[in-house]
């Protein structure tokens, strides 16, 4: 029954984010954790448990975020971090002539800060900001999706390996998420992992980033 109660608190703290980063960064009280998952677990059990067993199922549960491992602290402990403020997004329809004008400002700003995102049905352009009105000019306003200003992009910059070994985008991402910071727009480039956010969230994301790659190059 014991792994019961283990594998119900695991699947708790699957789930938030929030346990996740303070059993990760040793903040979190275990005896704390375990009474606020306890109606949960009970629930889901259907018996009452004893809190000393939530307690032990919480410990255990701490050893399964650590978030590096073997070959991903190497790619982590090699990366750079860039920062790009002043960055704006569009999202439009995907149509035969959009991506044609997209054709267009990509030879127009050559030399410019400019980021494509295709889906299946639309297509996301995140560049400098300075662009703005010009860019949105290009397209029919029915056709625009989505549009924001005052965004930046954190550009973390991996050794080549990171091509190949599963596991390091995410630590990123965890890392970012786990801040309760909101991911506007993603990418990846060969070596490059680029996210998009708000200009208040840059501040943050750029911490924790910073503090993921210096304990992996401890």
């Amino acid at each position: 029954m014991v792994n019961s109660i283990s594998k119900i608190i695991q699947n708790l703290i699957d789930r938030d984010l929030s346990l996740q980063d303070s059993l990760q960064r040793d903040y979190g009280n275990y005896s704390a954790i375990a009474r606020m998952l306890k109606p949960k677990a009970e629930e889901i059990l259907g018996r009452h448990v004893k809190i000393e067993s939530l307690i032990t199922s919480v410990k255990r549960a701490k050893t399964d975020y650590k978030p590096l491992r073997g070959k991903i602290t190497k790619i982590v402990a090699g990366s750079v971090i860039n920062i790009q403020t002043d960055v704006a997004k569009v999202s439009i329809e995907k149509t035969k002539r959009n991506l044609e004008k997209i054709r267009k400002v990509l030879v127009d700003f050559p030399e410019e800060f400019f980021q494509v995102i295709e889906g299946m049905s639309a297509i996301t352009l995140v560049f400098d900001q300075k662009f703005f009105d010009e860019i949105c000019s290009m397209f029919m306003e029915k056709h625009v999706l989505d549009k924001k200003q005052n965004l930046a992009t954190i550009i973390i910059r991996s050794p080549d390996d990171i091509i190949h070994i599963p596991g390091c985008v995410l630590a990123f991402y965890n890392t970012v998420s786990r801040r309760h910071i909101n991911i506007e727009e993603t990418m990846s480039c060969f070596t490059d992992t680029i996210i998009v956010l708000a200009m208040e969230d840059v501040s943050k994301a750029f911490a924790a980033l910073t503090d993921l790659i210096a304990e992996a190059r401890k």
